[in-house]
């Protein structure tokens, strides 16, 4: 999971409720449009605070920057049906924020892990919102080998004990690696809260999303938007040399974050956040 390096936002950001079409959406959001709107979506256990270390930079370089949950994850209500959450619902939900975006200049998407899987459904349904697709430790279809095993582990877990989430999280945080570094009672608090107030329904359908979703590269790379593949050095769900051929194949750009691995928005983030800037700023040169 992407654990954030801070959970305190910057003084130039809010949270807010953002409303759309598709109904209301926990947003944190910081900057002006001078140059465009960012709209950055998470990953599988993951929300909107995974961004907190981008927020500053990317407002800091004239970027609106909203980071968002997406329907079920956190701060986000979502229904206790499974249906609710396919792909092609957060594909839609996903559009409707864009829509509600609209009007402050060009809109670039990024999207992290699952969020990653999300945006390239969104944008193969309707490219038009956006400027550009930025794909972040997201590879071109089904989570590595290892992970699908982990994740259908998890998966079942969820469907006995979805009305017990407490114990999956036991069960769950029991599994870490036993030289892991502990987290600080903060974060460890704020990794369990959110944990909780994930909709059970939306953890099924995009952890099944993960183990199943097929290689939809060709269709992407048909589409003339800009893109970007971005990553760590080191990936446990997507092997990066796996992200590097995606890359080829899309005919994107390419960066890999050093000192970062899954989550580089929050283990490099002034990097990852001068790297989103530099691609963004090059797409007006052209």
């Amino acid at each position: 999971m992407s654990k954030p390096p801070r959970l305190t936002l910057p003084p130039a950001a809010r949270a807010y409720r953002l409303a759309t079409a598709r109904g209301e959406f926990a947003v944190h959001e910081a900057g002006e449009p001078v140059h465009g709107t960012a709209l950055l979506v998470p990953g599988y256990t993951g929300s909107k605070e995974d961004f907190i270390a981008l927020l500053e930079p990317l407002a800091a370089a004239g970027f609106r920057v909203v980071a968002v949950d997406g329907r079920g994850q956190y701060e986000s209500p979502g229904p206790r049906e499974e249906s609710a959450y396919e792909l092609h619902e957060l594909a839609l939900d996903l559009l409707a924020q864009a829509s509600a975006l609209a009007g402050a200049g060009p809109l670039h998407l990024v999207g992290h892990s699952l969020g990653g899987l999300i945006s390239r459904a969104a944008v193969l349904r309707d490219p038009s919102p956006f400027t550009s697709l930025t794909l972040m430790s997201s590879g071109p279809a089904a989570i590595s080998e290892e992970q699908r095993a982990r994740t259908k582990l998890l998966v079942a877990a969820l469907e006995a004990m979805r009305d017990d989430m407490p114990a999956v999280w036991a069960a769950m945080r029991a599994q870490d690696p036993a030289d892991a570094v502990p987290d600080s009672p903060e974060l460890a608090a704020f990794l369990r809260e959110r944990w909780l107030a994930t909709v059970p329904e939306q953890l099924i359908t995009t952890g099944r999303v993960l183990v199943s979703e097929p290689d939809r590269v060709a269709e992407l790379a048909a589409l003339p938007l800009p893109k970007l593949v971005l990553s760590g050095v080191v990936d446990y769900a997507w092997p990066v040399p796996l992200m590097d051929e995606m890359a080829a194949r899309l005919g994107a750009s390419r960066v890999v974050v050093e000192g970062a691995e899954h989550s580089p928005n929050a283990e490099n983030p002034q990097v990852t956040a001068g790297s989103l800037v530099t691609f963004w700023r090059s797409l007006t040169l052209q």
